[in-house]
């Protein structure tokens, strides 16, 4: 850490990058929008949006923009995110685009695929776009795929997600009967742990 020159603690930082990830976010679905793709926010924007309509205090932010798209979509997709300024970026398990030549991997936009598993331990299939709707200024998962979606995952990440949902209620135990077993088992862990 001696080595390490740190900038100033400046809030207009602070806030410069959660304008960034929403601008991205913005720009992503305006490309997509314009190319005639369907699309649904996932991960943490969509959650963002869901918990703000109960308490715009228990909003997260994140610096991912996580989108889910339809494969037969996928070229056109690429196309429209290069055309508005994104660097295609693929790797083994992930479809990403860096935000320009100079973006790195923490700041990409992420791409899910609908119906395919976005990782090999994951519980079940992404689900497909349809299961959408609009929130402000753009499509994003309905309540209960975003919860399945989420729940499929469960890494860390999607631990803390779930949590902020549970917290604010819009999550709680008479989910569990809706859900597969072994999705309702994570759930009730979640439930069961609530700081972690």
């Amino acid at each position: 850490m001696a080595d390490m020159v740190l900038g100033p603690f400046l809030w207009e930082r602070m806030i410069r990058a959660v304008e960034k990830v929403r601008e991205r976010l913005l720009r992503t679905v305006a490309a997509l929008e314009h190319a005639g793709i369907p699309y649904a926010v996932a991960g943490g924007n969509a959650v963002a949006s869901w918990v703000s309509r109960v308490d715009e205090s228990a909003v997260r932010n994140t610096p991912n923009v996580e989108i889910l798209i339809r494969r037969t979509d996928l070229d056109r997709a690429v196309s429209a995110l290069t055309a508005a300024g994104f660097v295609y970026w693929n790797t083994a398990s992930n479809t990403q685009f860096l935000d320009g030549a100079s973006g790195r991997p923490r700041d990409a936009v992420r791409f899910f695929i609908a119906g395919e598993k976005a990782g090999t331990e994951d519980f079940e299939a992404a689900p497909d776009v349809a299961m959408s709707e609009l929130a402000t200024g753009f499509l994003v998962l309905n309540f209960e795929a975003l919860v399945r979606m989420e729940l499929a995952a469960f890494h860390t990440t999607n631990h803390v997600r779930l949590r902020d949902l549970i917290e604010v209620g819009l999550l709680d135990a008479s989910w569990l009967d809706r859900l597969p077993p072994e999705l309702a088992r994570r759930l009730q862990e979640l439930l069961d742990t609530p700081e972690g």
